[in-house]
């Protein structure tokens, strides 16, 4: 049908996807909005297509491929997207005034229609998880297909905690399998590669983790990429290359602030990476002064009980004495064991004794 149409004032591209465009050229000069008004309008719709019948969008946003310049930029739009009866574009009408070049009419046409086929194809695949999963699957979780009692989000996100539990007991405290922090009562799923840019992975299992809100909402996280150009070599990866074990943390001071570091020179780059996209020392660094702050505020405590009973001062050793406890009562399966237990050897340390000492003999 809109092969035979010809215009006479001007040139407008038709493409489908993974066909050739088709141009009408013509012989005078008319802007690009008078040939949509004069001509393509009209006849668009003469032939069925219209936005009235749900048939036609005009200004069709258009989608940027994961590799395209324009991904994050400015959307772009195509003249007119035609839809299929399934609500999805077929095929994409650009309109350019006869000044324009025809071959770079052309090339955009293609690549709006290219864009387009990639936005429908993104919203199938994000389906699968937005709405298939939520609502349930008619599939079990080895893929056998059911009439009923399919796998769902919630089936997912329980048997990935209970795979996960560091203490069998279902009354502990869960950890976060990416920063070591506390689960939450609703651990939200994440995608370890952006959905909107790998659409396909939406529901690939090795692509899904619940994880902490904190570690979800980071600032960097679904906006900075966890490869390059395809290759995971200096990246961590939660099933593939997990991070357990590869971080060493200390601490600087003054101000208690955390940093990162590998355990061995080939983990340098991973463990940079891995730092900047959940934003890991500044939380632990957080999560190390709330704890001094506790332990500290235990400490005061004690001693002002101890004077109100008209005991003496606590000694240097029993002030040891505690910090050591502090330390050695830190269990592995805690939320923050790591941070923890750093902060626990900074304790002992003769200085931190000292000063805690110090700080002690103010408290009335």
């Amino acid at each position: 049908m809109i092969r035979g149409l010809k215009y006479p004032l001007s040139r407008y591209t038709v493409h489908r996807p993974g066909t050739e465009p088709i141009e009408a050229v013509n012989q005078q000069s008319s802007t690009e909005q008078q040939t949509r008004n004069r001509l393509i309008d009209q006849d668009l719709a003469r032939a069925g297509w219209s936005a009235s019948r749900r048939t036609l969008i005009e200004e069709f946003v258009l989608s940027a491929q994961p590799d395209s310049p324009t991904l994050g930029n400015t959307p772009e739009f195509a003249d007119y997207a035609l839809l299929g009866a399934d609500g999805n574009p077929i095929a994409i009408v650009e309109a350019k005034r006869s000044s324009r070049d025809e071959l770079a009419g052309k090339r955009q046409a293609s690549d709006y229609a290219d864009r387009a086929a990639w936005h429908a194809f993104k919203e199938l695949m994000e389906a699968f998880y937005e709405k298939g999963l939520h609502a349930g699957l008619p599939f079990t979780a080895a893929g056998t297909p059911v009439t009923q009692g399919g796998i769902t989000y919630a089936d997912f996100v329980q048997a990935f905690r209970d795979a996960h539990r560091l203490n069998p007991d279902p009354n502990a405290r869960e950890v976060c399998v990416l920063c070591g922090g506390p689960l939450g009562a609703a651990p939200e799923v994440d995608h370890w590669i952006a959905k909107h840019a790998f659409p396909l992975l939406s529901m690939c299992a090795d692509n899904l983790l619940p994880t902490c809100g904190d570690c979800n909402a980071t600032s960097n996280k679904g906006r900075m990429p966890v490869h390059d150009h395809g290759s995971f070599q200096d990246w961590f990866h939660p099933y593939f290359r997990p991070g357990v074990g590869a971080i060493r943390l200390n601490y600087q001071l003054p101000g208690f602030a955390v940093t990162c570091a590998a355990l061995t020179p080939a983990d340098d780059v991973r463990v940079q990476r891995l730092d900047a996209l959940l934003n890991l020392s500044q939380r632990w660094t957080r999560e190390l002064k709330a704890e001094y702050a506790n332990q500290q505020g235990k400490l005061k405590r004690y001693e002002a009980q101890r004077l109100s009973r008209g005991q003496a001062r606590h000694t240097q050793a029993e002030v040891e004495a505690f910090a050591t406890s502090f330390r050695d009562g830190l269990l592995e399966s805690e939320p923050n064991h790591e941070v923890h237990r750093l902060l626990g050897n900074a304790l002992l340390e003769q200085a931190r004794l000292a000063a805690w000492q110090t700080e002690l003999g103010l408290v009335t």
